[in-house]
């Protein structure tokens, strides 16, 4: 089991940056893979960036890749997300999520993500 808690997100103007970050409870940190998904008022959640357990590998959507870096500190029990050149499009709810499944093609499903946080609302100004 492991608890999830989001922090850093708020309101900023577009072009702005910010960097949330998701503390993990536990001593297991590093069997995790993690995850960042987002939900806008009257869409569907939707992947935003995942990375492997021991961070090797990252994967993004579309729409954040070359703005948004996902990375994680095993020491900490921590991942960040850091969102920069943002636009009003990339307000949501961020939900950090942890699943024990290995890498695979199918990082983007938020089915295969055991745990989830409460999330943290991020609101871009235009």
């Amino acid at each position: 089991q492991v608890q999830l808690v989001e922090s850093g997100g708020g309101l900023v103007q577009a072009g702005g940056s910010l960097r949330l970050s998701c503390a993990a409870s536990g001593r297991t940190f590093s069997s995790y893979g993690m995850g960042w998904f987002r939900q806008a008022p009257g869409k569907e959640r939707e992947f935003v960036a995942a990375i492997s357990r021991r961070g090797f590998y990252t994967e993004y959507a579309d729409s954040v890749k070359g703005r948004f870096t996902i990375s994680r500190d095993n020491a900490k029990n921590t991942v960040y997300l850091q969102m920069n050149s943002l636009k009003p499009e990339d307000t949501a709810i961020y939900y950090c999520t942890a699943t024990t499944s290995i890498w695979s093609n199918y990082n983007r499903e938020a089915t295969r993500y055991d745990y989830w946080g409460q999330g943290t609302q991020v609101t871009v100004s235009s």
